[in-house]
């Protein structure tokens, strides 16, 4: 519950910025008869990412065990490859997003149609929808606990909401580099423990070797070896005898690390490598922006009517630290 809580609260609050930008400038344009257009597009983009929720839910239903073993490690795999390029995409686009979002809004003006609004709200929205839905479906095939993970990432996306507006209203102030930044760390875990989930489900179907598959090495009793002996398809370890899979603990720590009690050496592999690589990567990263982040930034003017959010989106918080105020942000 409190890793898809954290999930569904960094998430929804990105689209909560995203929105607020939007709506900040249609305000500053003095162009307010033109919100519902975009709140239509906000609202498909919803239903769109509930839509696909729905179906890669129910739609397992009518699969063979195997079906739904593939297809879940699949969409796994999709899902630590989405936000894998989020987290460093929004870092590279980060200064130019408020920029985008403001033009996309101009040019919609300028055609003067109501579909060309009504997309800028869709395709503002509906990336963040789509992969926090994958990023939720893996974690709740992952957990095995789906009424809780889904009550956890129903309350982030409130509180999300209620702290976008409340950012809108200058009610509150956010250090929005440090809570993206820290929340960017645990999403590089969690992502890491999706990938070895993901290679469980396709080793499960057969589809990449491991301890369920006819290359696995095999101990005079038939069973799977575990440790060195295992090497390379067989357990690396096994304390399940110790931490029940089915334990609070054992739930924790896989929602946490992506640690599982058993694990195969594949699955150990991809989730070391994945953190060394990709850890290395984002931590370069801050490294390479705290410079930048020691430099005098120029701060945005708004008026009273539309503050902090015009200024205030997600892509400057992954690059200078900035405190959201009703007087506007870098």
């Amino acid at each position: 519950m409190f890793a898809t809580f954290l999930i569904g609260l960094r998430e929804g609050l990105e689209a909560a910025l995203v929105v607020g930008i939007l709506v900040a400038y249609l305000k500053r344009l003095d162009r307010k008869d033109v919100l519902p257009r975009l709140w239509i597009g906000v609202g498909a983009a919803v239903l769109l990412a509930l839509g696909i929720g729905a179906v890669l839910t129910f739609g397992a239903y009518a699969l063979t065990f195997q079906g739904q073993e593939i297809i879940g490690g699949t969409l796994s795999l999709v899902t630590v490859a989405m936000v894998t390029w989020m987290i460093f995409w929004m870092r590279k686009a980060g200064r130019t997003m408020k920029a985008t979002l403001q033009g996309g809004v101009d040019r919609a003006l300028e055609t003067g149609t109501v579909w060309a609004l009504i997309l800028v709200g869709f395709v503002s929205v509906a990336r963040e929808g789509v992969e926090t839905t994958l990023l939720l479906w893996s974690m709740v095939q992952s957990f095995g606990d789906a009424p809780s993970a889904i009550l956890g990432a129903a309350l982030g996306l409130v509180v999300a909401v209620l702290a976008g507006w409340l950012l809108s209203r200058g009610a509150v102030r956010l250090d929005l580099s440090r809570f993206f930044t820290w929340t960017g760390g645990f999403l590089v875990v969690i992502a890491a423990g999706v990938l070895a989930y993901a290679i469980s489900d396709l080793q499960e179907a057969g589809v990449v070797p491991g301890p369920f598959t006819s290359a696995a090495p095999l101990d005079g009793a038939g069973a799977v070896l575990v440790g060195a002996a295992g090497f390379p398809f067989g357990w690396a370890f096994d304390v399940s005898a110790a931490i029940r899979p089915d334990s609070a603990l054992a739930v924790l720590l896989q929602a946490v690390v992506g640690f599982m009690p058993r694990m195969s050496w594949i699955q150990v592999i991809a989730w070391v490598l994945y953190l060394a690589i990709v850890g290395t990567l984002f931590v370069r990263g801050l490294r390479r922006a705290a410079p930048r982040a020691a430099a005098p930034s120029v701060s945005d003017s708004v008026p009273s009517s539309a503050p902090a959010l015009v200024a205030a989106e997600p892509s400057a918080a992954h690059i200078a630290p900035t405190t959201v105020s009703s007087e506007g942000a870098s």
